[in-house]
């Protein structure tokens, strides 16, 4: 039998911890318990934003005295509903966002040690006052919090050159199970001793711990960046594309971002001020970015080259190339808003997949057909990250005039995910590239890992939170 919840006395405690302001109940903590996407609602006991790494093993050692759930969440932008708990009342949800400084940045060392809720946007500031590059870069970068994306391991828009964030991370400080501190904000590069406590924590979506800190990698500031938008007839030429820009431009090259005229045509929809760069219609679009250390001219002359190729062998159809700042970040506008603008379209059932990058053209001709064949009249929303494999092969509800309500288009989600997932499964691809498990894919999880992989994961699970406290529900349930 399950003791019942002592709610004035861990309310009163909590408020002894935290402060009585940061303690969040009722109608306030709404927010909190909803996610981004609106697909999943939960219940909580309260809402607690401690301070400190401190304050924050004190409400896990709280919680595990009263046996209450701990649900960590930062800035409360995933998609897959991983931050946000379950029906039960037997929740505390832990948000991150008093955990937001600074803590130092070594530029020599080229490290900078952040708590979990600084957002992006500001870790990327801080670099930059310091000369540095933090490469991390996403459409939510200005909400979404460090702790969240290392939590989900996330990759963005310039993992083709600097990789994701558990690339981007050297160590940590992570609040446990049991209320303890592991302070692992080591600076270094090479440190072989023993097992890797770090990669543990990250991408394990706050079911094994809290992390609080981090000690994240910056790279020199670019004195030069170039980008350009080109026009293509197939995803088969985007690859040949990519080919000879890695070959023309080698490590210069940052992003390579791929996205269909249908998704460019949501944004021209639903950003009445944001219009295709093109006279013309064309199937496919590519977004290249190229960032240097030298001059720009130099990046320039190095862009306009690679361009020039791939016109002349006859790879992409048209290009336009920025050539201001503000252009550049107008160029960016069209990719960046694709998913506001197929939210704003209407109901969609999201994938974030990964295929082996040889394989994409394949996959997607594929299964455009077979999801064709079998949910008539859906609409693609295909776009991604072409440079690392990674693509948000989305599905949109059948256009104006169908016959069919946001309620029975979403009843297909689990038939739509089987065709897809079960497609990116027989390429050897990944059900999730950098967007987590949370409670969206959890039993997709168990139908595409093997036997093996989910018993050493479970195992990892009952070492490290016996009593499953840290956000039950998510990944393995």
């Amino acid at each position: 039998m399950v003791e019942p919840v002592d709610a004035a006395a861990v309310l009163a405690a909590l408020a002894e911890i935290a402060g009585t302001a940061n303690v969040i109940t009722g109608t306030d903590a709404a927010p909190y318990l909803t996610d981004w996407r609106k697909r999943f609602s939960g219940a909580a006991l309260a809402v607690v934003r401690p301070a400190s790494t401190e304050e924050v093993a004190r409400v896990v050692r709280l919680a595990a005295l009263h046996g209450l759930a701990v649900v960590p969440q930062g800035g409360n932008t995933g998609l897959c509903g991983g931050a946000t708990p379950d029906a039960g009342r037997r929740n505390i949800v832990l948000s991150t966002s008093r955990l937001n400084r600074v803590r130092s940045v070594d530029a020599l060392n080229n490290t900078m040690i952040l708590e979990a809720g600084v957002p992006l946007a500001r870790a990327q500031e801080a670099a930059r006052e310091a000369g540095r590059l933090f490469p991390l870069s996403l459409a939510a970068e200005g909400s979404a919090t460090i702790g969240g994306n290392l939590s989900t391991n996330a990759g963005g828009t310039q993992v083709l050159r600097y990789g994701n964030a558990r690339d981007l991370c050297l160590g940590l400080e992570v609040v446990t199970a049991e209320g303890e501190i592991w302070s692992g904000l080591n600076a270094l590069r090479k440190n072989n001793t023993g097992y890797d406590l770090r990669d543990l924590f990250i991408g394990a979506e706050g079911t094994l711990g809290v992390i609080t800190a981090a000690c994240v990698k910056l790279f020199p500031l670019p004195q030069s960046t170039g980008t350009a938008m080109v026009a293509l007839r197939s995803v088969e030429d985007a690859l040949a594309l990519l080919d000879l820009a890695q070959h023309h431009a080698a490590s210069t090259l940052t992003g390579f971002e791929l996205f269909s005229d249908f998704c460019l045509s949501l944004v021209e929809k639903h950003f009445s001020d944001h219009r295709s760069p093109f006279a013309a219609r064309h199937d496919w679009h590519v977004l290249i970015e190229i960032s240097n250390h030298q001059a720009a001219e130099a990046t320039s002359t190095l862009l306009e080259h690679l361009l020039e190729r791939a016109l002349a062998s006859g790879l992409i159809e048209d290009a336009v190339i920025a050539h201001s700042g503000t252009q550049a970040a107008e160029l960016w506008e069209l990719r960046e808003h694709i998913s506001e603008a197929q939210a704003a379209e209407g109901k969609n059932i999201k994938h974030d997949i990964s295929v082996p990058i040889s394989r994409i053209a394949e996959f997607v001709r594929e299964t455009d057909a077979l999801v064709a064949r079998r949910f008539p009249g859906v609409r693609m929303v295909t776009f991604g990250h072409l440079g690392d494999g990674n693509l948000h092969y989305n599905v949109s509800a059948p256009g104006f005039g169908a016959v069919q309500d946001d309620g029975s288009f979403i009843a297909m989600q689990p038939a739509v995910y089987e065709t897809v997932h079960d497609q990116v499964h027989r390429f050897g691809g990944s059900i999730s590239a950098e967007h987590g498990i949370g409670q969206l894919k959890r039993e997709e999880l168990l139908r595409y890992k093997s036997p093996v992989e989910l018993t050493m994961m479970r195992a990892i699970k009952r070492a490290l939170d016996p009593h499953n406290r840290m956000n039950p529900g998510k990944i393995l349930g």
